[in-house]
């Protein structure tokens, strides 16, 4: 069955580095509700508001990774992973560890 997607058409205005140079406040200020781009040579930077940068590594901005903890935890299996202190498991094996508990 096929899902029936809704096209959202958003604006969009594309510059010159030179018009951005010229009129920076005006398109500072249009990057807030309109996608503002500026072509420079064969690629388009886009402007982007935010509130603050973050450091958050997630491409998607997933909250987890804005948490000192899980950031602590995650370094450490990296480094017991790289000093080979980790054990792969099958699929198969942890089934049946699981089938084990019920």
């Amino acid at each position: 069955m096929y899902e029936m997607k809704k096209e959202v058409k958003m604006n969009a205005i594309t510059i010159s580095p030179t018009e951005l140079r010229a009129n920076q406040k005006k398109y500072f200020d249009m990057a807030e509700n309109t996608r503002v781009f500026v072509k420079r040579g064969r690629k388009l930077i886009e402007l982007v508001v935010s509130d603050g940068i973050s450091m958050n590594p997630s491409p998607s901005g997933d909250p987890w990774f804005d948490d000192p903890r899980n950031i602590a935890e995650l370094s450490r299996r990296i480094k017991e992973y790289e000093a080979g202190e980790t054990k792969f498991v099958t699929l198969e094996e942890l089934r049946k560890e699981w089938e084990d508990i019920e």
